[in-house]
């Protein structure tokens, strides 16, 4: 499905199994056949950190069962923003980071970039980075006492002037992605209709949508519209999954 990291990809799974209102999944063979997982040492130590830390909370009634929480669902809309909004609203504050990194510090930007990369940023001019997203704190987080820090500047600030549409479609190139999330659905038309396993149709749909969530900012409904493509493929994506999981 795309996803290399143990951490992450436990994460997305409980998000995407557990639905908006987060009901407790249990880790069986379908969920680890689906996300390409195994109940090895290296899982449950990841699954032990993970209660810990206080991101997934145990069902005690349910042997291997357990549920995304607040602290969970952050972390999820961290590295994957397009979930940040459907939980969280929009407070209208715009973050801007700007870098000057020497080309002779060159693995100190490219670090940077890779840390910030699903951030839900968008590059607005060279080296000139905006997003709704509340990431000022992760960022400090990410570069205190590092390097980096002597050549970042950020700055919260709200759109006075100009139009928002234009602005978008340079940063984010929304018309892009609507059409990325129309081949997705074309797509999954033409898996459903294959003749194969239900239980394999839904991993090939998990691992398609999957790509697509990756690349999506998570705007929220403030700038994209609640008709917005996005959150038409969240819907869809749900009653699928119902339909495939129950007859597996």
């Amino acid at each position: 499905m795309g996803i290399k990291e143990r951490r992450s990809k436990i994460l997305l799974a409980f998000c995407l199994l557990g639905g908006k209102s987060a009901k407790a999944v249990e880790m069986d063979e379908v969920f680890l056949k689906v996300f390409d997982l195994s109940l090895n040492q290296k899982t449950k130590s990841t699954l032990q950190a993970l209660i810990k830390k206080g991101s997934l909370a145990v069902d005690e009634s349910r042997k291997n069962t357990y549920s995304l929480t607040d602290v969970g669902f952050a972390e999820v809309g961290k590295e994957f923003p397009y979930f940040r909004f459907f939980k969280q609203d929009w407070d209208g504050v715009w973050r801007i980071l700007s870098y000057e990194i020497p080309e002779k510090k060159r693995e100190l930007r490219d670090r940077l970039r890779r840390e910030v990369s699903s951030w839900g940023l968008g590059p607005w001019h060279r080296s000139f980075w905006v997003t709704p997203h509340p990431i000022i704190s992760d960022l400090k987080n990410l570069v205190s006492g590092k390097e980096e820090q002597r050549y970042i500047q950020a700055f919260e600030a709200s759109h006075e002037f100009g139009d928002r549409e234009v602005l978008i479609e340079k940063v984010w190139g929304k018309i892009r992605l609507e059409k990325l999330y129309k081949d997705m659905f074309k797509e999954w038309h033409e898996i459903l209709s294959r003749d194969i396993a239900k239980l394999d149709k839904f991993a090939m749909i998990v691992s398609s949508y999957t790509n697509i969530i990756r690349m999506d900012p998570g705007l929220p409904k403030e700038l994209m519209g609640k008709t917005w493509i996005g959150y038409e493929a969240l819907d869809l994506f749900s009653e699928i999954k119902e339909i495939l999981l129950s007859q597996a």
